[in-house]
This record gives structure tokens, C-alpha cells and sequence, in this order.
């Protein structure tokens, strides 16, 4: 038990030095200003670690920040007061088209189901936003960060869920999470109507621990 809390505690450290470092891509590649519209799809309603709602945690101007949910939004407005949250069916965003200036979308892609709700998901994000910052896990890092179990995600994905289950992990199976890779994250991006876009990967002891992908503000 001793050395499974040390081996927990120790993903967590990696995954909060991550976080800040893949906020320190955001600030750098969006250089959002004091006046731009801020969509977050993915908010958390109950945090579990200190890294949940990490934008509205460090973001100067959590009034420009519309929080975009499907689940209980009671928890999170009362910490964020200045944050607008807004709940929907999981489907269609519901903003007309460039409704903000940039969205932000931290880890959410991988748990929004099959391909096809994958590509859709991208294309309102892309949509609705005139530029985009959104990350997801590297299917190929060691490590899987939820289960907090190294290799078994590397699994084909029905091998996996059996395995999961015999842990008594079956929250972690089913369209809970589509792990993506490099090759697999490009086709969704694609198939998604994103053209102009920099796939940047956060690597951890020479792995890939995860990819931000950063697109330039659109025209026309």
C-alpha cells in the first residue's frame, strides 16, 4: 500500500508540473488579451485535486471566462463567482458560430466517446471558437493518469476494459475514455474541418506524455 501512495503521489507531481507547463504554452501561443472571450469546455463541478479548473484557478480575468459543462455546475460557481457556467446535452454547443475568441479545452476530447463524437466535438469547438488551445493524453506515455496503472492502456480497447473491470475500475471502461495517439489525434483533426493547426507534444523523460494543440485565429 506504502508503495502504491508513493507511486500515486508521484504521477501527481508529474501531472501539476505538466499543467503549468502546458499553461505556459497557452499564455505564450493564444497571448490572450484583457478583452478576449474565453470558452472552457470540460469544467469539473466536484475538484479531486488541486489541478482541477486549472485555468480558472490562474487565469487575471476569470470574467471573460465562459465554463462550458454537461454535469452540476453548484460546486464550481461557488468557488469561480466571476465565471459564467453554462450546462448542455453534450452534443451541440449551444453559441453561435465565433462566438469567443478562444477556446480551451484541457483533456476533455479523449472521454467525449467513439471517432465520430470525437470529430464532432472538434468541429463546434472549432466552430464557436475563432482560435483553439486544447490538450489530450498520449495513449503511448507509460503511464495512464487515470487508473494510475503503467501499460495496461496500451491494451486493445475491449482487452482493456476486461482487465479495468477485474480491478474494480469498470468507471474507467466503456466511452469513459478513447486514448488517442499522434497519428489517430491528426485523422480526428482532419476529419474535423481544423486546417491551420501545431500539434506540440509535452514530453516527460523522453516520452510523450501528452499533446497541445494550438490553431491561429481564423480569417475571413
Amino acid at each position: 500500500m506504502l508503495k502504491l501512495s508513493k507511486t500515486i503521489d508521484f504521477i501527481s507531481t508529474i501531472s501539476s508540473k505538466n499543467r503549468k507547463r502546458k499553461y505556459a504554452l497557452f499564455l505564450e501561443t493564444m497571448k490572450p488579451s484583457d478583452a478576449d472571450k474565453i470558452l472552457d469546455v470540460g469544467f469539473t463541478n466536484m475538484e479531486f485535486s488541486l489541478v482541477d479548473n486549472y485555468l480558472e484557478k490562474n487565469y487575471p480575468y476569470p470574467c471573460n471566462i465562459t465554463a462550458l459543462g454537461i454535469g452540476g455546475d453548484d460546486l464550481f460557481r461557488q468557488r469561480y463567482p466571476e465565471v459564467k457556467t453554462v450546462l448542455y446535452d453534450g452534443i451541440k454547443f449551444p453559441f453561435d458560430d465565433n462566438s469567443f475568441d478562444i477556446g480551451w479545452s484541457n483533456a476533455v476530447v479523449e472521454h467525449v466517446g467513439n471517432e465520430s463524437a470525437q470529430v464532432y466535438f472538434l468541429s463546434e469547438l472549432n466552430r464557436v471558437c475563432r482560435k483553439l488551445y486544447f490538450t489530450t493524453p498520449n495513449r503511448y506515455f507509460p503511464f495512464e493518469l487515470h487508473t494510475r496503472i503503467p501499460f495496461v492502456h496500451w491494451l486493445p480497447k475491449k482487452i482493456f476494459d476486461k482487465f479495468i473491470n477485474l480491478l474494480g475500475m469498470g468507471w474507467a471502461t466503456g466511452d469513459y475514455m478513447h486514448l488517442l495517439s499522434a497519428s489517430k489525434l491528426k485523422k480526428l483533426i482532419k476529419k474535423s474541418g481544423i486546417t491551420h493547426y501545431v500539434l506540440h507534444k509535452n514530453r516527460f523523460c523522453g516520452f510523450t506524455m501528452d499533446f497541445s494543440i494550438t490553431t491561429t485565429i481564423k480569417t475571413g
